[in-house]
């Protein structure tokens, strides 16, 4: 009888492995058991696997680095974490890294397969939930109209943006909505191996390259054919790959390791980025023609500070998951926290909104939270920069007054309009001064683009 799928088990307590691998197995699973990261990375090298079970504290390779790792190998991963209830932060963490789902030890063994048939019955080409593109805001909007034109075509996209914006999520979005959506998609995390295995997880491999390379392997490019690559923190692509990517984004053509000629691919490129890639190209750490190719379609993704009147939604939205993964109701968040998420500056993103709501849902006893359940910074009280004081001109505390008074409404510009006595069109022309202002200060300070 053909196995389910095939499930690597991974774990420095060889009891704990063994009793993992058993209920896998006896579920109709092929599994196959690893005592460290190191063992497992070399497992994925080996073939493509459907799962992975890790436990997050091991010596030598963690958990945490594995799973950068093996998702940078194998992008369709899925990924399980088990870690302790007392180290809870340890499964928010792996959940931003691209973990499908954790386990909070003990755990029965039930529990084990349910979590793996959510996160092998999640591999399906529809919208996951965690995927969707929540927001009502005008410039958000504007972005997913944008994102939308752009999956009509064919042409490279590069998407820039803070981190935790949602960068991947909008990729996805654009690939789901695209001619190639019933192809592959494959993300690849520049910045998550070294210099000298990330040319080789691109391009491929051809047996006999170097020592050790025993058989042809294929690269994320070949693997996204038919379907969209994502590259991810393109910034941090070392000069000599960026070359080779170049020269895949004009001719069509990639070289594997130890190749004697290229070979065709077909595929879409989206790159994704938060640095600010017109300095990097003047600092010499990014090629300008690249640049250029990359972006054919910009698209930028606004921060979630920009976005404040999206927050209540965003908050519902990730509650809802975090608690149908937990397989209960989703706690009501009370009017006190809900004006400190808004009122938050969120250096994080959505990334950070995400951690918060996640790690208040999980420690949830009485299905409501409250301000003391959100554990956020101090960031979000008022510093003396928000202050109007003498000295400042008139424009630089009008900017000040407009800005305290969106925060205070939440982010909603028709109550902030009545506040403040003005029209919610006199306000929206003044929002869009401040970002033309903000705009050219930024581009006078670079030298402009190159």
């Amino acid at each position: 009888m053909k196995p389910k799928a095939s499930v690597l088990v991974v774990d420095d307590d060889a009891g704990m492995r063994l009793a993992m691998a058993r209920a896998i197995r006896r579920a109709g699973y092929e599994t196959a058991r690893c005592e460290n990261g190191a063992a497992a990375l070399e497992a994925l090298r080996a073939r493509p696997w459907d799962a992975m079970v890790t436990d997050v504290r091991m010596p030598g390779l963690d958990g945490r680095r594995l799973l950068t790792q093996a998702l940078a190998l194998r992008p369709r991963l899925r990924v399980i974490v088990v870690t302790a209830f007392g180290t809870v932060e340890d499964a928010v963490s792996a959940i931003r890294r691209g973990a499908a789902d954790y386990l909070l030890k003990p755990f029965s063994p039930e529990a084990l397969l349910s979590a793996l048939e959510r996160a092998l019955g999640g591999r399906g080409g529809g919208e996951a939930d965690e995927e969707r593109l929540v927001g009502d805001d005008p410039a958000f909007r504007e972005l997913l109209d944008q994102a939308e034109r752009a999956a009509k075509t064919d042409a490279t996209v590069l998407i820039t943006g803070e981190s935790g914006t949602g960068k991947e999520v909008v990729a996805r979005y654009i690939h789901r909505r695209s001619p190639r959506a019933a192809g592959p998609f494959v993300a690849v995390n520049c910045a998550a191996l070294p210099a000298e295995l990330l040319e080789a997880e691109l391009f491929g491999v051809r047996r006999g390259a170097y020592t050790g390379a025993d058989r042809d392997r294929d690269g994320h490019l070949k693997r996204a054919a038919g379907g969209t690559l994502l590259l991810d923190e393109i910034g941090d692509c070392p000069l000599a790959i960026q070359a080779k990517l170049l020269r895949a984004l004009e001719e069509k053509v990639i070289v594997p390791l130890g190749a004697g000629a290229a070979e065709p691919v077909d595929l879409r490129i989206i790159a994704a980025t938060h640095q600010d890639l017109v300095a990097a190209v003047a600092e010499g750490r990014f090629r300008k023609d690249l640049y250029f190719r990359l972006r054919v379609l910009p698209l930028a993704v606004p921060p979630l500070r920009e976005r404040r009147g999206d927050i209540p939604a965003l908050a519902r939205h990730i509650a809802e998951q975090v608690a149908a993964k937990l397989g209960r109701r989703a706690p009501a968040i009370d009017r006190a926290a809900m004006n400190r998420l808004v009122r938050h500056p969120w250096p994080g993103n959505v990334r950070e909104l995400r951690n918060v709501i996640e790690r208040a849902v999980i420690l949830d006893q009485d299905g409501r939270i409250g301000p003391e359940d959100l554990f956020l910074d101090s960031w979000d009280q008022p510093q003396d920069g928000d202050r109007i004081a003498p000295g400042m001109t008139i424009a630089e505390a009008e900017r000040r007054l407009i800005e305290r008074t969106l925060d205070a409404a939440g982010g909603n510009r028709t109550r902030a309009s009545e506040m403040l006595g003005i029209s919610v069109r006199t306000l929206r022309n003044k929002l869009k001064a401040f970002r033309e202002r903000d705009a050219a200060f930024a581009a006078a300070c670079r030298g402009g683009a190159p």
